[in-house]
Formats: structure tokens, sequence, C-alpha cells
């Protein structure tokens, strides 16, 4: 039974290292695609994720997702406004909160650089029940959380 847990834990470890090193890619390639560094496409893809999902970012959280001080992130964000990617807004009561929001030169890029792969993925998930796709849903909220918790004790 330990042979098999271990087993199956090297497996999935294995999957999710190599999408972990797809994921990467993907950002790797909009960089280029963009013409941008590494790392204001991997912030450009943050907000525009961030933004999906309802949560929009602040540049503190942002700075946080992409490990860069404030003063980093204040550059970054400023060369990402000159492009037209990011909008800085205040929508928060408390007007000292900025909100990061995609700007209106990206939303068709990010589209058109994306939309294979997320019709991929729409097409992949409709292959499985969903009951299937909410345990995998629930896992990776658990490893996530396992994970967070060693991060936290490690400092």
């Amino acid at each position: 039974m330990e042979d098999d847990v271990a087993a199956r834990s090297a497996s999935l470890l294995d999957g999710l290292r190599s999408f972990g090193a797809n994921y990467t890619e993907f950002t790797r390639r909009f960089a280029d695609w963009l013409g941008l560094h590494a790392t204001d496409a991997a912030a450009l893809v943050e907000i525009l994720y961030a933004e999906d999902t309802g949560s929009p970012l602040s540049p503190a959280r942002l700075g946080e997702r992409i490990a860069l001080t404030s003063g980093a992130t204040t550059n970054l964000l400023n060369r990402l406004e000159n492009l037209g990617y990011v909008v800085r807004t205040r929508e928060n009561a408390d007007r000292r909160v900025v909100t990061l929001r995609s700007g209106p030169d990206i939303q068709g890029p990010a589209r058109e650089f994306f939309g294979p792969f997320s019709a991929g993925l729409a097409a992949l998930v409709a292959e499985y029940p969903a009951e299937e796709i909410e345990r995998f849903e629930a896992f990776l909220r658990h490893l996530r959380s396992t994970m967070d918790k060693v991060l936290e004790e490690q400092g």
C-alpha cells in the first residue's frame, strides 16, 4: 500500500512539474510574442487571470505573486501602463487602494495568444463528468493548501 501511494504521488508530482514547466514556457513565449521581459509578461498574466476570476490585484499583491519589491513592481507597472497593457484604478471606497486592470491594448493580443489553449482546455474539461472535475479541483485546492502551509513554516 505504501509503495502504491509513493508511486502515485511521484507520478502526480511529475505531471504537475511538467504542467508547471509548460505554464512557464507559455509565459515566456507570451513575453517574446509581445516583446516584453519575462517578468513583465508574468505580471501581465497574473493581472489578466486575477481580473478574469473577479479578484483583481493590488500592486502589493502582484508584487507578492511575482516576488518583486514594491519599487520594482512600480517600475514594472509603469512600463506596462505606458504600453497600454495595464490601467491602475481606484475602485475602493478607500481611494488609497489601487486596483490593477488590463488595459485596452492587451485584450485582443491576450485572446489571440491564449485562445487556442482556452479552447483546448474547454474541450478537455467537457470530456470528463462534472463530479470528476470537482474532485480534481478539490485535490488541487488541498495540494495548494499543503504547499502554502509548508512554505509558511519554512518562512
